[in-house]
């Protein structure tokens, strides 16, 4: 397996109230040097996920530097569509600053949840999120009747900005019945975006039922991505494309299931991509989707082509 394990990374330690347990979805922005900043999304003690912050020097034995003691981004008030819990999407570098695009939810009835995507901005790492708008910049709609899930940003040139997503392919009040798959958006501001809701990321076997956390980053001429894949376990896929649009699946070289002993023995999921020091790197979460914390990856082969 290429990728070279190097375990756990962090864990809150849950003394502070906005950070009772979990560690989900890391992502990460480079400081300097070997450090990064990883946001990530905590829970508090009814379940509402907030998001905080470990600053990590990177390299073959991961050191924690710092730890966020307040977070920078936490649930909307009540009536949003974030008024149940912020999810980490990821942090993309812009011309003002930086812009966290995040998944926000709140409670149902019928159904258990709606989801929709945000945006809140900051013009340093060091400093809150402020929220875009009280609204989701992208929510249910003729493309995506269901539900959205956390979102990938790149920016390809001045109005080029692509966004993959997770998005329900029919009606689903449990996991049962779930179907979850990978889209695109295309905007030319970062913040108003188009889509036809077709699929870019579907399927690769019967006992697959969602793909979530999509996270894309530029490989030569080629993009790579990994995500959460949920069928008969939890674990990392990958894919790669030429365009963005039409992928094919690399579980089989660059995917990264449980390991089957410690802090990732059932489950690996919420994968995160980054390069550094001309190495690619992957943060992800292991058993109870972050109740363990979250590690790290290195990979060490030549990348697919």
């Amino acid at each position: 397996m290429p990728w070279k394990r190097l375990g756990a990374v962090f864990v809150p330690d849950g003394r502070q109230s906005w950070a009772r347990s979990h560690a989900a979805l890391p992502t990460p922005a480079h400081v300097t040097g070997d450090i990064f900043r990883f946001f990530y999304s905590s829970r508090d003690a009814e379940q509402r996920s907030h998001v905080g912050w470990v600053d990590v020097e990177v390299s073959a034995t991961p050191r924690i530097l710092d730890v966020a003691r307040e977070p920078v981004l936490s649930p909307g008030d009540d009536g949003t569509f974030d008024d149940s819990g912020v999810g980490v999407g990821c942090i993309t570098e812009t011309d003002g600053g930086f812009a966290l695009y995040y998944m926000g939810w709140n409670l149902g009835v019928r159904s258990p949840w709606r989801n929709a995507i945000g945006l809140a901005e900051s013009r340093t790492l060091r400093a809150p999120f402020e929220r875009f708008s009280p609204g989701p910049i992208l929510d249910r709609a003729p493309e995506d009747p269901y539900t959205l899930s956390y979102p990938c940003v790149l920016q390809f040139g001045p109005q080029d900005w692509r966004m993959w997503y997770g998005s329900n392919l029919a009606p689903a009040v449990g996991n049962a019945d779930m179907r979850h798959a990978i889209k695109l958006a295309r905007s030319s501001d970062g913040i108003h975006w188009t889509r036809d809701g077709a699929t870019v990321v579907g399927f690769a076997a019967e006992s697959e039922y969602a793909l979530a956390r999509p996270s894309v980053v530029k490989a030569g001429d080629r993009l790579l991505m990994c995500f959460a894949c949920r069928g008969e376990n939890y674990r990392v896929g990958a894919a790669s494309s030429g365009d963005g649009v039409n992928w094919m699946r690399l579980d089989a070289t660059m995917g990264l299931g449980p390991s089957g002993q410690g802090w990732d023995s059932e489950m690996t999921c919420y994968p995160a991509l980054f390069w550094h020091r001309e190495r690619l790197w992957l943060a992800y979460n292991g058993n109870g989707y972050g109740a363990t914390g979250f590690g790290l990856a290195v990979w060490e082969s030549a990348l697919p082509a």
